[in-house]
């Protein structure tokens, strides 16, 4: 944990700039205080977790991450490359095919259904648009954050994204091929952007506030879960 108090200036500029280029890459940054002799970096989906000596001073912490942002940055997203080629084959498009025919899972059920990428899309679509108002009503007073405009877009390397300013939440086309917990989720995650506009442990805690279980529909859609779709 870093502790922000105690930090010069200079040293705090250059952490909240490293968390910054972490949120904008949807790396969570976690740092926890270890019996351990260095200062060791761990990197899975969505996720750098750093680990360091209880001697070390926050500085040094920060100084050592500063190193690594962009070896973080490239190898989160080959890291996701290879996540998304072993673990959801069939939910994106291949490389070297502009419109592939796969089979189709809806909210996580496959469906016995072959389809284009243009017409698996289509549907996803139509489906994401008929739930999300009811989705909406249900989880804005939850979370305690309204937003001003909910639309749909074709997003291949993040579920969600929410613009603060304008209360405008976008949601990837993409989510019905999974359990729609998962979108809950995400429309979840990007509400609380509206009470914390990082990935602050603040912003956690509205988060699992708002729903408990999020973690189990996270790690769904990180891949973690040991399910493959």
């Amino acid at each position: 944990m870093i502790n922000k108090r105690v930090q010069t200036e200079a040293t705090s500029s250059l952490y909240s700039a490293i968390e910054s280029m972490f949120n904008e890459a949807q790396i969570e940054l976690k740092i926890t205080r270890k019996r351990v002799k260095n200062i060791n970096f761990r990197l899975k989906p969505y996720q750098l977790s750093v680990s360091a000596p209880h001697y070390v001073q926050d500085a040094d912490i920060i100084r050592s991450l500063a190193q690594r942002v962009d070896w973080a940055i490239t190898q989160h997203a080959k890291l996701l490359k290879r996540q998304k080629m072993n673990q959801e084959k069939g939910l994106a498009p291949a490389n070297n095919d502009a419109n592939p025919i796969m089979p189709v899972k809806l909210w996580g059920e496959p469906q016995g259904l072959i389809m284009s990428e243009e017409e698996r899309l289509r549907w996803y679509r139509h489906e994401l648009d008929n739930v999300m108002p009811s989705l909406f009503k249900k989880w804005q007073p939850i979370v305690g954050a309204y937003a001003n405009e909910m639309r749909i877009k074709k997003m291949k390397t993040r579920w969600g994204s929410c613009n603060t300013r304008a209360k405008r939440v976008w949601l990837s086309v993409y989510l019905p091929a999974y359990p729609i917990e998962c979108t809950e989720y995400v429309i979840v995650h990007e509400l609380c952007h509206l009470h914390q506009a990082n990935h602050s442990p603040a912003f956690w805690h509205e988060v699992k506030r708002s729903m408990p279980d999020y973690k189990r529909w996270h790690d769904r859609l990180a891949g973690r879960s040991g399910e493959v779709d």
